[in-house]
């Protein structure tokens, strides 16, 4: 099957699941993945990839800043879903977070706030404030299910059948790769447009709870500025990526400022 009979495959069904909106976006949005499955698949994979890269010792300064800065966001997520009609976002949600002492700068997290941060990321965040832009960034794609929408999508482009439990009997390593590269433990290019969407949406949503919780948005442009210089100006044309350039990403990101502040509480 082609890709393009694929995605009409995918809009087909798609167009059949219910629909849920993005938190704060308004985005409409479309799973065809029980969000209850890949918290349980997320867990086993957190646990196999924490096995495989030990964490660093929670008292060292670097892993309680860690722990620091994500609590706080964590609580004042919490905090909005519960206030705001979105407490099935976070149903079964219990928050970790752990630094790995790998050089890449990165982070990630999976369904049910499961959250690593990479040693490499923490020369470019800096400050508490920093890697509260890059924390806010990879919960909100948790709490935005962003995983789910790409790994629907995957599925089908893969030939993969809709059902995760079938897909993980029948194509057990298609499926498990596919979950990695959904949530950003491998890189992958998957529909590039839509990926670029999904960030600069993380983006908008990472800069509001990074404000919740009493860290400055604006911030983000500064930390933005610094991984740009961070890279060189290696990072690939716009088109070849799934995210969006540096100076894309902070021209949108000053656009949302304004809304970002109102959500602003001083701590």
């Amino acid at each position: 099957m082609s890709l393009f009979k694929r995605i009409v495959v995918l809009t087909i069904i798609v167009s059949m699941v219910a629909c849920s909106k993005v938190p704060i976006s308004g985005r409409r949005q479309l799973n065809m993945l029980p969000e209850s499955n890949l918290m349980s698949m997320s867990l086993v994979q957190y646990k196999s990839f924490l096995k495989n890269n030990p964490p660093v010792s929670s008292t060292t300064p670097e892993a309680q800043q860690v722990l620091r800065v994500g609590n706080r966001i964590a609580v004042a997520v919490e905090r909005y879903m519960n206030e705001n009609g979105f407490a099935k976002r976070i149903k079964g949600y219990e928050w970790e977070f752990n630094l790995v002492n790998q050089s890449a700068v990165n982070a990630w997290a999976m369904p049910g706030g499961k959250v690593v941060v990479y040693q490499g990321l923490l020369p470019v965040a800096m400050t508490d404030e920093g890697l509260a832009v890059v924390m806010g960034h990879e919960i909100a794609h948790a709490i935005a299910r962003h995983g789910n929408e790409r790994m629907s999508q995957g599925m089908v482009a893969a030939g993969i059948g809709a059902g995760l439990a079938v897909a993980m009997s029948e194509k057990p390593k298609e499926t498990q790769a596919l979950f990695l590269s959904s949530y950003g433990v491998v890189a992958g290019l998957t529909v590039m447009a839509y990926g670029r969407n999904q960030e600069s949406e993380a983006d908008k949503l990472g800069m509001v709870f990074m404000a919740m919780a009493g860290y400055e948005p604006i911030e983000a442009i500064a930390f933005w500025q610094r991984m740009k210089a961070a890279t060189g100006g290696g990072a690939p044309p716009e088109f070849l990526s799934t995210h969006p350039s540096h100076d894309t990403r902070i021209e949108r990101i000053k656009e949302w400022l304004p809304v970002a502040d109102t959500y602003f509480e001083k701590h």
